[in-house]
């Protein structure tokens, strides 16, 4: 894995991918942020991502997968990520910090694009409101919340519960006290302190959650 941009968000993501065992060559052209991830990367790299002919130095094009983790310098992060298309990086991640700098990176090729403050601040956003424990939004409304049941179904099988047509969600999983997550199925009985996770659309997760 290539990680283009060395500051809090590519470093970040590098180091976790390291964890999981995944080989990380690290660029920017700050010398500071190269050395401070000097050693804890497989490779690390003084240089301007910004240029066709430093990537192929570097054997970039050799490469599957490349994040682009520039955000602060939209003109920088444009240039890399079009330099990482026209190489053939076959999967392209890159970081957005705008919807117009989203669009623009998705107009030249760029195969997923992420907005981390965006997606943070929506998380936060349902979470602080004291209703879910845990809230991810995929693409087009569709949503997965971890949460307690309403009371109206604890003591009931789930397929008794009626929970799909009051609310259109579905149990996907579920957590007893002092126990790890298990699938939930039609004969899972909801019990006092149980922890779901239900996934639907955002608004129908929303709505099951405040009955709770």
């Amino acid at each position: 894995m290539v990680v283009c941009g060395l500051g809090r968000f590519g470093k970040s993501l590098a180091l976790e991918l390291m964890k999981e065992e995944t080989e990380v060559l690290g660029i920017d052209a700050d010398a500071d942020k190269v050395q401070n991830v000097s050693g804890r990367l497989t490779h690390a790299v003084v240089a301007d991502t910004t240029k066709i002919e430093v990537l192929r130095q570097l054997s970039v094009h050799e490469f599957t997968r490349a994040v682009v983790g520039i955000g602060s310098d939209i003109e920088s992060s444009i240039l890399t990520a079009s330099s990482l298309v026209e190489i053939g990086i076959p999967n392209i991640w890159a970081k957005a910090i705008s919807n117009s700098h989203a669009r623009i990176l998705t107009q030249i090729g760029v195969h997923h694009v992420t907005r981390p403050e965006h997606d943070m601040g929506i998380r936060v956003a349902h979470l602080v409101r004291g209703r879910m424990m845990d809230y991810i939004e995929f693409e087009d409304g569709f949503a997965m919340v971890k949460t307690t049941p309403p009371a109206h179904i604890v003591g009931k099988r789930l397929s008794d519960s009626k929970v799909r047509q009051e609310y259109g969600v579905t149990v996907v999983a579920i957590k007893r006290p002092g126990e790890g997550f298990t699938y939930a199925t039609a004969e899972t009985i909801i019990r006092p302190g149980d922890t779901v996770i239900v996934s639907g659309l955002a608004r129908d997760t929303e709505r099951f959650s405040e009955a709770s």
